[in-house]
């Protein structure tokens, strides 16, 4: 069976034509974790071209890492969309090439044509719009120089993003902030992000994520969801109960689903990080044996464990999770059974805060945390760390 590969491209031009470029990410569907990037700086274009040189650049990418899958296009250009599926005709001279260029990267009838909106294409966008950054500073593009990651809070804009934020600040009267506003946004939809309870390896404070032996809840683990389930089922708030696929979340979501009659639905994203070599190891013992990989995990997001996964790649599955829970479950209350990472990412993106933060939560087993997400983008961090069904 063919692996399937999602691209999401865009391109942008700053006068239209103006000053262009173009960003492509190619993602795995099933982790929601991007596999490869790509951006340039094009010089003068239209936007339509460089919407086309994206999706080129995407397909091209895609191609290289499996020449033999079934590729998923996403993208906001609602030209590019019906254009390629063949629905309307290419009239454009400068666009006729690429989109032939492009049907010959796959066969067509290995790839698919999606639109979607814009704020769910903001990988590919902000790839774009470093592009175009590069560009007017007189150079191209370069992987390491991105902070393009999918993050709600907006934490990885380009600079030019920066420079229009701070402008329009300047120039126009502050919005409220969101619980000034709420009321006039409508009902929010409000994950509820539970920790699983305890195992084996809780009270050791050993690395436990998605890598390693995937323990069971431990004696003290079962009465902890017990008692979450209860505080849960006293509030009647919940309409759904999403887990990760690890076996710790799976029985502590069904507990609390047993109790307040729901189904547990299973996602993906919502797993652990994978620890690599670090998994079932307390940190002294990490420390001892990978004091290197471990400053380096410290310092940077982007540091993986040995053979493990690291934050950033983490927040971008993550952030993949909760916006298409957001889009699924909109207005409703969705509790989340998940792990220490996922959980202190979601409260981090909502906050705007930096990466670093994540070692400045404390996240106890079986607590609870709350995020409401309001329909303008913005989030409002309700809860953290509650564990007062618990004493």
């Amino acid at each position: 069976m063919a692996r399937t590969l999602i691209v999401e491209a865009d391109g942008g031009s700053r006068g239209n034509p103006g000053p262009a470029g173009y960003g492509a990410v190619v993602i795995d569907p099933e982790s929601g974790q991007p596999l490869a990037e790509a951006a340039e700086y094009i010089g003068t274009a239209t936007n339509n071209v460089a919407e086309y040189r994206g999706l080129l650049a995407g397909l091209r990418a895609a191609h290289a890492l499996d020449p033999d899958a079934e590729v998923r296009v996403r993208m906001d250009s609602k030209l590019v969309v019906e254009q390629m599926s063949g629905r309307w005709k290419i009239k454009h001279p400068d666009m006729r090439p690429l989109a032939a260029e492009a049907r010959t990267v796959f066969p067509p009838d290995r790839v698919t044509y999606e639109w979607i909106p814009r704020e769910q294409n903001k990988h590919a966008d902000l790839l774009a719009n470093e592009a175009m950054d590069a560009g007017k500073a007189g150079r191209q593009w370069e992987p390491r120089d991105s902070r393009a990651e999918l993050d709600a809070g907006g934490a990885a804009r380009s600079a030019a993003a920066d420079a229009a934020a701070e402008a329009a600040e300047a120039a126009e009267p502050k919005a409220p902030p969101v619980g000034w506003a709420s009321a006039d946004l409508g009902a929010p939809t409000t994950l509820v992000l539970l920790r699983h309870g305890e195992t084996a390896l809780t009270p050791q404070k050993r690395f436990s994520g998605s890598g390693g032996c995937d323990p069971e809840l431990s004696p003290a683990g079962h009465r902890q969801a017990e008692a979450v389930a209860a505080a849960l089922a006293a509030r009647g708030t919940v309409q759904v109960v999403v887990s990760s696929p690890l076996k710790r979340c799976r029985q502590t979501a069904e507990t609390v689903a047993a109790r307040l009659g729901l189904d547990v639905r299973v996602d993906e994203g919502l797993r652990e990080t994978d620890f690599g070599a670090w998994e079932g190891l307390t940190f002294a013992e990490v420390q001892e044996r990978y004091p290197q990989d471990l400053a380096a995990w410290l310092g940077s997001a982007k540091a993986a464990p040995t053979g493990g996964e690291s934050f950033a790649a983490v927040a971008r599955r993550v952030a993949v999770s909760r916006d298409k829970l957001l889009a699924r479950y909109a207005g409703r209350t969705v509790l989340l059974v998940t792990h220490v990472t996922p959980v202190k990412t979601l409260v981090r993106l909502a906050l705007g805060a930096p990466p670093e933060s994540l070692f400045r939560m404390e996240l106890s087993a079986a607590s609870l945390s709350a995020v409401a997400y309001y329909g303008d983008g913005n989030a409002s961090v309700r809860l953290v760390n509650e564990t007062a069904h618990l004493r």
